[in-house]
């Protein structure tokens, strides 16, 4: 079997007892093998192979077509074949352009992740929330990987500098870290000494004196004041703390509840003391009112205590009569004092004759049929009137 290859002709192969038509049929088969490898790699190029295998594969297909055994237009396939040349070349060119916004985006990624760390490194490590702080840290370092694994790999100068940013930052955070929570410890430990005293004093306090309820609320003063010993420390002596604490109230509220069960026959005594003082409420005698006022003290001093929720009604009631009282004796001072007395005659004979002349111009003002004088005469004559019946 031949072929025309150019201007040559030349042997492709042998197909023994067989007819020429099956001997072509055969030989063009191989001819489309080729050209469907050539269509194929065509195709691979067209939607972006990476130009290293398209120029693999050129050279590959170059080789095989320079003398394949096969029937057909091989020049064509060569042709073909040949042209993919340029596109490798543009698919390169682009593919070189497409690794540098790779790489710069890349760059960008960690240079991001970098700074970030770098802020939280910045900070006042008194204000940092450092559960927080840690788990940042641990998600930019996870960014950091993964940002290794899949993006383009940076030259190896910039990856280095930037890699020992970052290490950097997140030594500061740990070191910072450290230093914290030493210094927590210590306070917290001093913080847990010192409560641990007061819970001693306030467990101290039961059954002893009575001024144990204000020690107790001294030694929550010194509490609030020792500072934070850790949650589950400072739960634990709170819980102890406030133990103590119930059980000086509920001794106090025992005693109060017994007191008061003894004071109810005073109470009975002071009640009734009080409709006899309530009397004086319609009293208009100062000092008979002061004689009866004084007795009714005398005796509800000598009836002793009261229940303490009676307290302060009882006081109440007694307190109104005593200012009704007081006064009754201030409008008797008012009324009986010399001085005040002697001003309010002198006074009294000054708006006396002032009426007199007043009602005196008021009848010549109406002789005269003048209305402007008559309403002053008549107003100056009712204002002094007035007066008078003030200081009468």
């Amino acid at each position: 079997m031949f072929v025309r290859d150019g201007d040559d002709e030349r042997q492709v192969g042998e197909y023994p007892d067989a007819e020429p038509a099956e001997a072509i049929a055969y030989y063009e088969r191989k001819f489309q093998d080729l050209a469907s490898q050539v269509s194929l790699l065509e195709q691979r190029a067209r939607r972006g192979a990476p130009p290293a295998e398209v120029a693999k594969a050129v050279r590959r297909l170059a080789e095989t077509l320079r003398e394949p055994a096969a029937v057909g237009d091989l020049q064509a396939l060569r042709d073909r074949v040949a042209a993919l040349t340029g596109t490798v070349e543009d698919l390169t060119a682009q593919r070189t352009e497409e690794h540098k916004a790779e790489v710069e985006q890349a760059r960008l990624e960690r240079l991001t992740v970098v700074e970030e760390i770098e802020a939280l490194a910045t900070r006042d490590p008194a204000t940092v929330q450092w559960k927080a702080t840690s788990q940042a840290v641990d998600a930019l370092f996870a960014r950091w990987q993964e940002a290794q694994k899949t993006g383009a790999r940076l030259p190896k100068s910039e990856a280095n500098d930037l890699w020992k940013r970052f290490r950097d930052a997140r030594s500061t955070i740990d070191s910072q870290r450290r230093a914290y929570f030493a210094e927590l410890d210590a306070t917290q430990g001093a913080a847990r000494e010192q409560k641990e005293r007061i819970v001693a004093r306030a467990e101290a306090l039961n059954g002893s004196s009575s001024d144990a309820i204000a020690i107790y609320r001294a030694l929550l003063d010194e509490w609030k004041l020792a500072g934070r010993a850790g949650k589950r420390v400072d739960d634990s002596l709170w819980a102890r703390f406030r133990a103590a604490g119930d059980a000086l109230y509920s001794a106090k509220a025992q005693v109060q509840a017994e007191q008061d069960a003894e004071y109810g026959g005073n109470l009975e005594a002071k009640l009734a003391l009080l409709e006899e003082a309530e009397q004086l409420l319609t009293a208009t005698e100062a000092q008979s009112a002061r004689s009866r006022l004084t007795s009714i003290q005398r005796r509800w001093e000598s009836a002793g205590r009261v229940p303490r929720d009676q307290v302060r009604h009882v006081e109440d009631r007694l307190r109104k009569v005593e200012q009704h009282v007081a006064s009754l004796e201030q409008d008797h001072w008012r009324r009986t004092n010399p001085e005040t007395k002697a001003r309010s005659e002198g006074l009294a004979s000054q708006l006396t004759a002032a009426i007199a002349k007043l009602e005196a111009e008021l009848e010549t003002a109406k002789a005269s049929g003048d209305e402007k004088r008559i309403e002053d005469a008549e107003d100056a004559l009712n204002a002094r009137r007035i007066w008078l019946d003030a200081i009468g």
